[in-house]
């Protein structure tokens, strides 16, 4: 059982100006339903990896404002071989109709699997 990228995530003040931003640079749609503190491009295409972009209160330093989502079919079992792995478990979600977990690799870069 393998992971595969479904989104490229990057956290912002405003999520549609940022993803306007991104829409005109690749020549690719922002998705319906973009609003500024939730947008993607790519994912109603069938674009894959997807931008995902997240309105943040602040970007507080230390943490990367761009990391990968990670997908997987048993995300149990993927949590735990990332940590066998080195990552380090930082907290779990359910938001916006997806679960997934936070986790940062062994330097500290923060990125997530999501329940597929």
């Amino acid at each position: 059982m393998s992971l595969t990228i479904a989104n490229i995530t990057i956290d912002c003040a405003d999520a549609a100006a940022l993803a306007a931003f991104w829409s005109q640079l690749l020549d690719r749609p922002v998705d319906p339903d973009a609003n500024q503190f939730f947008a993607t491009v790519g994912r109603t295409a069938g674009a894959s990896p997807t931008l995902m972009f997240l309105a943040v209160p602040d970007k507080n330093p230390g943490k990367n404002v761009v990391h990968l989502d990670l997908v997987a079919d048993d995300l149990p079992a993927q949590i735990d071989r990332a940590v066998a792995l080195g990552a380090k478990h930082i907290g779990d979600f359910d938001e916006y109709g997806v679960r997934w977990t936070t986790l940062a690799d062994p330097e500290g870069n923060l990125f997530d699997i999501a329940a597929g």
